[in-house]
């Protein structure tokens, strides 16, 4: 290149680390930015032009297809990142259309060389010739659910499980507006973790910072805030959490008074938002949590979480939830269980292009079987939180629904008890089903089983 554009080459390094080496963009970025010494405006511009590039690849390799004339598997994969970088400026972001052309060839002649870029700048330039409409028309035409898929970059079978999802929820017929709500970023949610600060405080500590609208310990940053600059994350008395994790995990807590001396056990911990959490709350009531994790590097990651909680509340442990622990030891189970994360694609742009429907079997299995000894673990009227950031029905409300020796409670009642909402706003029921789209956080389903026996 002439003149070197950092920005532009941190977003395509981290789309080269995340499509060529199997990175994950949340993990890469931060390192490339530093790398690249990008804050402000030219860190959030990069970080766009990569998630986003990264979320609607689908949908650009589509564009790219026609506009080349060739089909896409065709096209260098190398060539084929740099292009997706270039499309997303031109279909998806406010840049001029001779910047976006001209920074994307220069950034294809130094990575890959004279001649292909020359081949960049005819496809970029071709597609700058029309609208995103016209192209969205033109390769994805139709109102139906496959064409949507494609028009909001979205796995056809992907759609075609969330829109099975909605219907059985109540919401058929908004599978677009929740397509739609997968492709915009995420805001930055903090947890202000009871007894360890206080949510007002802050608020007050991080500048243009407003309070959460579903959990009570929530707080929504600014575009642009920076959670590791704020002194309450850097000692763990608060954390990155979004606002429908926090509400599933408080629910546990509200859907029966504590009494002290009670046992919880978080069976699948890692990283360790839902077990602080708890941890906060245990503290303040004389409970005491284990929190278990397969992986020893994530049980890491969970001591490190729970740092903040009074000592000798948390216990972190590395362990096979599957086959932990003696029978009706636990008062409480929290279960967030391992499932396909299709709830959290706002924040995991490269997740809807890694799951197959052939990964779901493996994982309906794991979550039946840590249910099952979750139901084993908690004493005769104990409670299990069985929590997934899935909606797919196959790793849900089925999993529910192969539970034997528990009977499933209005998990309805224990969020309206969090949120401070009238019941009736959470659905039909037993289960809790938050969407993106409607609730503004990850898709996150709870429900609440009470082990038969006294």
């Amino acid at each position: 290149m002439s003149r070197r554009d950092p920005a532009r080459e941190a977003a395509l390094e981290c789309i080269d680390a995340v499509d060529a080496e199997g990175g994950y963009a949340n993990l890469v970025m931060p390192r490339i930015l530093a790398a690249h010494r990008l804050s402000g405006r030219d860190a959030a511009f990069a970080t766009e032009l990569a998630y986003g590039a990264l979320r609607m690849h689908g949908l650009y390799d589509a564009v790219i297809g026609s506009a080349a004339g060739r089909p896409i598997g065709k096209v260098d994969p190398e060539v084929r990142r740099v292009l997706w970088l270039g499309v997303h400026q031109l279909l998806g972001m406010r840049v001029a259309t001779h910047a976006a052309v001209s920074e994307t060839v220069s950034l294809a002649r130094a990575r890959v060389g004279v001649g292909p870029s020359k081949f960049v700048n005819a496809v970029l330039r071709r597609v700058s010739e029309v609208s995103r409409d016209a192209w969205i028309a033109r390769v994805a035409p139709g109102s139906g659910r496959d064409a949507v898929a494609l028009q909001q970059s979205h796995p056809a079978w992907v759609a075609a499980e969330l829109d099975r999802a909605l219907s059985a929820d109540g919401r058929a017929g908004q599978l677009e507006s929740l397509l739609v709500s997968d492709n915009e970023p995420a805001r930055v949610a903090l947890v202000a973790r009871p007894g360890l600060v206080d949510r007002e405080a802050l608020v007050a500590s991080a500048p243009g910072a407003v309070p959460g609208t579903l959990a009570p310990t929530a707080v929504v940053l600014a575009e642009g805030g920076d959670p590791g600059s704020l002194a309450e994350v850097r000692d763990r008395r608060a954390a990155v959490q979004d606002e429908g994790s926090q509400v599933v995990a408080a629910a546990l807590v509200a859907a029966a008074p504590m009494a002290s001396g009670e046992r919880w056990i978080d069976l699948c911990a890692g990283p360790g938002g839902k077990a602080a959490l708890l941890g906060a709350h245990a503290a303040l009531g004389g409970a005491t949590v284990d929190a278990l994790e397969l992986h020893p590097h994530r049980a890491r990651l969970v001591e490190d979480s729970v740092k903040a909680i009074p000592q000798g509340t948390v216990s972190v442990s590395v362990g096979d939830g599957t086959v932990w622990g003696e029978p009706g030891s636990y008062d409480r189970v929290l279960l967030d269980a391992p499932c396909t994360g299709l709830g959290a694609l706002r924040r995991r742009p490269e997740a809807r292009w890694r799951k197959d429907p052939s990964d779901v079997p493996a994982l309906q299995q794991l979550q039946a079987q840590l249910l099952d000894r979750a139901l084993a673990l908690v004493r005769p009227g104990g409670l299990v939180a069985y929590i997934t950031c899935s909606p797919l029905l196959g790793e849900t409300r089925d999993i529910v629904s192969t539970a034997r020796g528990a009977t499933v409670l209005d998990a309805r009642e224990a969020v309206a008890t969090v949120t401070g909402t009238d019941v009736d706003g959470w659905g039909r029921g037993p289960h809790v089903q938050l969407w993106t789209h409607a609730h503004g956080t990850d898709s996150m389903f709870l429900a609440l089983l009470r082990r038969d026996g006294t």
